[in-house]
């Protein structure tokens, strides 16, 4: 089948960018569909593929500040031609599963999950946007909500990254999602030799909703140290405020990941995330994870086995949760063995039977 793949912006090689990525391999002839692309920041197998840019990436920042054009990227990805194609895959985050699709052909999404900023988190997006954002809000949300549903129309089958997308985009479309977990290169992390666990680990993007400020405040006073991994809009307020015993490691380069993770008493999740795979590379190089008990972290993590839940984004409910796992032995080798559930031959297989039910099924 020709088959044309679609992702909605490809600026760097965070989760989405690596289901595409794996998605691509069972396409390597396949072009891939896009609104902006900055080919310094993508993995080469992906550069290997013909990319097609939406007229987005034309625009004045249109490979860095993308997401600015949000009102137009409906248009633009209607000027897409995909006439001669069989299949359409997308990867959906954000808007690109909106494209006309050809007499005969099947769209098959794997959602991430529906726009965050249009529906669950509109209101926190609102409160902490300033005056012209707030304005932009207002003026197209709307319209950009109507069009996300339309869109969806278009889909013959929704796959969904996590049970928790799953029930957000029943909610959010109408529809049903098969899931299929995300693949997570988890042999690069178990084969980390052991060391010293000297810290607590935060590894992700410094943002809101990821609720990184309660986890350093937790840390005041505590006679335990955290490291905190990662970069974002809050860094720089986070140093400022920070007590002495945690230390901003900024942006960690991948080949440096696995000694991290490894060397970490216990990784902290206090955020609600769809999937997140920094789970679950923690887990596979043999560190517990602690997680608010939400999201994606409860099809990961296995309470008692491989982590401990807490019910609150709270600098007392973490504080709790740390002593709690200090009076714990934590069995590296079950660790690892429930990390091996999402390696990517498992995604491969997976994803290739939602194909066979496309075209076996049609419509779901």
């Amino acid at each position: 089948m020709k088959t044309a793949l679609l992702h909605y912006w490809l600026l760097s090689m965070r989760g989405g960018e690596k289901v595409l990525q794996a998605i691509a391999r069972l396409f390597p002839e396949a072009p891939i569909y896009t609104h902006a692309c900055r080919r310094d920041a993508i993995a080469p197998d992906l550069l290997a593929h013909l990319i097609r840019e939406s007229l987005v990436a034309r625009l004045p920042l249109g490979r860095r500040k993308c997401q600015a054009y949000l009102p137009l990227m409906p248009l633009a990805l209607r000027r897409w031609d995909f006439s001669g194609f069989d299949l359409l895959v997308s990867s959906e985050s954000g808007p690109v599963k909106g494209v006309r699709k050809p007499a005969g052909a099947k769209h098959l999404c794997y959602c991430h999950t529906p726009m965050r900023y249009l529906w669950d988190l509109a209101g926190d997006y609102y409160r902490r946007a300033g005056l012209a954002g707030r304005l932009a809000m207002r003026l197209f949300t709307p319209p950009l909500r109507r069009y996300d549903l339309r869109s969806a129309e278009g889909v013959d089958r929704f796959v969904a990254n996590s049970a928790f997308v799953a029930a957000r985009i029943r909610r959010v479309y109408g529809r049903e999602a098969a899931v299929v977990h995300p693949p997570v290169d988890v042999a690069r992390f178990a084969a980390e030799p052991p060391r010293e666990r000297a810290y607590w680990l935060w590894l992700g993007a410094l943002v809101p909703y990821k609720a990184p400020d309660a986890l350093v405040e937790a840390f005041r006073g505590l006679g335990e140290r955290l490291v905190v991994a990662g970069e974002g809009p809050l860094l720089n307020a986070l140093r400022k405020s920070a007590p002495p015993n945690v230390t901003f490691l900024g942006r960690v380069p991948d080949a440096a990941l696995p000694g991290v993770y490894a060397g970490a008493k216990g990784l902290l999740f206090p955020g609600v995330e769809d999937f997140g795979i920094v789970p679950v590379e923690a887990q596979a190089a043999g560190t517990p994870v602690l997680a608010l008990r939400a999201g994606g972290a409860l099809e990961t993590v296995r309470e008692g086995e491989t982590g401990l839940f807490f019910d609150a984004p709270t600098p007392g409910a973490i504080r709790a949760a740390i002593e709690e796992a200090k009076a714990r032995r934590w069995d590296a080798a079950a660790l690892r063995r429930n990390a091996a559930r999402f390696a990517p031959g498992r995604f491969e297989a997976a994803f290739r039977a939602q194909l066979a039910a496309l075209g076996a099924a049609g419509r779901a």
